[in-house]
């Protein structure tokens, strides 16, 4: 009897017990409410939505004032007249007009108010249908001017090589073409710079040495672009006029404009580009070492092909950064659209060309106003395009170790 007590009190202790312990750490281990985490969670979840949301706004503004744009209907005086009157009647639809002025191939036409649908044309003889879009069908007297319907169309807005808002020419080409050069300038001098700097600092510079130059370079970026601007328009263009000559580069010019934007973006290449150098393991570079490797072998042999996806993005953010600048660019390059491929040439870029002429006198919802929109929808095309193509290149050489 006593043996059976103390086995039973032997089995409680070494199997009721625990049971009772893990029961009781069971019940102190379920969650507990925690405020603070969920506001914090629905706080990252806003300012994301935030972004998100902001974003679509932005494309949803640009489309529509883009759109109204494109549907905008300008009139033109044809110098053609009608010279016989025309009756307040809908049956009364065949306009003898003159010989003299433009040929008439708009499909809507105008006599002081009313529209009039031209439904065939023959010789001096204009077949209409009258009160189009639901205008008043009114009287007309022989002589009164014939006003033709103009729209810009996709294919002469990124086809046509004259943008002048004045006289109904709505050609993109020059204000892309100058962005593009000066982008392109800008990328031969911060592609050098950026990269030799980031190698310098990656592979080559001590700890100590790199804790200040990097800095320092990064300053660079902090500069107003209107001061780079000005420098671009006192220096580097009376530079280049005594170097290639004052006969040869004009005063405003893509190429000064170019250099500084350059100048600009470099210390955002060499940031990212050390960033994607630095990430390279320290063990690929030990075993290029010990086969006998040097250094400089080293750095472009295994340490920039294995970068390379970082490398890639940090030129593309860059591009983006240089056809996106406005400040440089509307001082050094000029103001006036010019379809040149001479970069000592003045030339006005798309963001110059926004910037000028949105702080003049524009009237609300005219083709010159909206014209700004059509072209900032084209900026944003050209960036939205790049990011896709620098995601596309990171993800086919993106390495992971």
């Amino acid at each position: 009897m006593l043996v059976e007590q103390r086995i039973s009190h032997i089995h409680e202790y070494t199997i009721g017990a625990p049971i009772q312990a893990i029961k009781s750490t069971t019940s102190d281990l379920r969650a507990r409410p925690r405020i603070h985490e969920r506001l914090i969670k629905l706080l990252l979840l806003l300012c994301g939505a935030i972004s998100i949301l902001t974003t679509i706004g932005l494309v949803a503004i640009l489309g529509q004032e883009s759109l109204s744009f494109f549907t905008r209907v300008s009139w033109e005086d044809s110098n053609k007249q009608i010279v016989v009157d025309l009756s307040a009647t809908a049956v009364d639809n065949i306009l003898k007009v003159s010989q003299s002025g433009a040929v008439i191939d708009s499909e809507v036409i105008r006599l002081d108010d009313e529209e009039l649908r031209v439904i065939s044309i023959e010789g001096d003889t204009i077949t209409v249908e009258r009160g189009y879009n639901n205008t008043e069908i009114a009287p007309h007297r022989a002589g009164i001017d014939i006003y033709t319907a103009d729209t810009v169309s996709l294919i002469e807005f990124f086809t046509g090589t004259e943008w002048s808002p004045q006289v109904g020419k709505f050609g993109v080409l020059p204000l892309v073409n100058a962005t593009l050069m000066t982008s392109f300038i800008a990328m031969l001098v911060a592609i050098p710079l950026g990269m030799g700097a980031a190698i310098y600092m990656s592979e080559y510079a001590r700890p100590k040495v790199r804790a200040v130059i990097k800095p320092v370079l990064e300053i660079l970026a902090g500069i107003p672009t209107v001061v780079f601007g000005f420098f671009a328009l006192t220096f580097m263009t009376p530079l280049l006029r005594s170097i290639f000559g004052i006969h040869n580069v004009e005063i405003f010019n893509t190429a000064s404009a170019g250099i500084v934007v350059g100048l600009l973006i470099t210390p955002l290449i060499s940031s990212m580009a050390e960033d994607a150098l630095s990430a390279v393991p320290q063990s690929l570079r030990e075993a290029s070492y010990g086969l006998g490797a040097t250094r400089l072998e080293t750095t472009i042999k295994v340490v920039l092909p294995a970068a390379t996806s970082g490398i890639i993005a940090a030129f593309i953010v860059a591009i983006s950064r240089a056809i996106g600048e406005t400040m440089i660019v509307a001082i050094a390059a000029g103001s006036g659209p010019n379809f040149t491929f001479n970069p000592f040439a003045a030339a006005e870029t798309m963001t110059g060309h926004i910037a000028r002429i949105s702080g003049g006198d524009l009237s609300y919802d005219s083709i010159d106003y909206n014209s700004i929109f059509a072209i900032g929808m084209t900026l944003f095309m050209m960036t939205f395009a790049l990011n896709m193509f620098s995601r596309r290149v990171i993800a086919r050489f993106r390495e992971q170790y």
